[in-house]
């Protein structure tokens, strides 16, 4: 065997075994809020992103969206997903951020596993980004409630079809305050290579028309930059929501809304809905 094949079977060995040893959180919610086959999952976020309008001449620094399974809010994601088209090949760091729904967090959770899994892949998790924010008095490294969390899973594969390879930055948050959030989007803010996604849904179990005016209530708070009026009736996400507002205002981001609606208006009854919203800030 010649030199150069014996160094690349070694790399791939290195590889190998490296890919063997990492520590990872497996999907939690695949084949329940999203395909659990690679190919019809890809199939369907790129006929959701063909859907979207191209907008042009866009370079959010952070998004909002919603985590809702597919069939129901997987249009407003891919509407707050597709404004990265232009910038794609730029983006090698995303901070994910949402609310913990299932266990009860004393602050923001970060992971100590290597890396997040879909069945698009795995995403490495950055962390020299966690060693930033690790002595923050907000934060602590956690693993259990980010198990069976669906907030930031069902934003992965969107963010893998769309980027590729990127470093993750997987963040939930507990009983923190807004300020706490700020800070810490603060210390992971980066350039133009880190992107900020906060993951929330708006109301719930309403009325169609009672989640119209409320949603509507809430988009008109996000859109003035009100994070002050946000509570747990608005968004199950406000606290992300709020934080990203404290920090988008003191660095001079401009809001704009990309989309509205709720579950009454993609797939389900009207009885009782979900609402969804996407934003961008640049």
């Amino acid at each position: 065997m010649d030199t150069f094949k014996m160094v690349v079977r070694r790399e791939r060995g290195k590889m190998q075994a490296s890919l063997q040893s990492m520590t990872t959180r497996p999907a939690a919610v695949v084949g329940q809020f999203y395909a659990g086959d690679p190919d019809q999952l890809r199939t369907q976020i790129l006929q959701l992103f063909a859907d979207v309008e191209p907008s042009a001449n866009v370079r959010p620094k952070a998004l909002i969206a919603p985590h809702a399974g597919y069939v129901y809010s997987g249009r407003i994601a891919a509407a707050a997903f597709a404004t990265l088209r232009d910038i794609a090949q730029t983006i090698t760091r995303v901070v994910l951020i949402g609310p913990a729904h299932y266990l009860h967090v004393h602050g923001i959770a970060a992971p100590t596993v290597d890396a997040f899994e879909t069945p698009l892949g795995r995403v490495p998790i950055d962390v020299e980004a966690l060693h930033k924010i690790a002595d923050l008095p907000s934060v602590i490294r956690a693993d259990a409630p980010h198990a069976p969390e669906h907030a930031l899973e069902v934003e992965l594969p969107f963010l893998q079809t769309l980027l590729g390879s990127f470093q993750l930055v997987p963040l939930v948050v507990g009983d923190a305050v807004p300020k706490d959030v700020a800070h810490v989007l603060r210390q992971l803010w980066g350039g133009p290579e880190t992107l900020i996604v906060v993951s929330s849904d708006l109301s719930h179990y309403h009325s169609y028309e009672t989640a119209r005016r409320l949603d509507s209530a809430t988009a008109a708070a996000i859109e003035r930059a009100d994070w002050a009026s946000l509570g747990p009736n608005n968004a199950c996400g406000c606290l992300p929501v709020a934080g990203l507002l404290v920090e988008a205002e003191r660095r001079g981001l401009k809001v704009q809304r990309l989309s509205l609606c709720n579950s009454g208006d993609t797939v389900g009854s009207r009885d009782r809905v979900v609402g969804y919203g996407a934003w961008m800030f640049a």
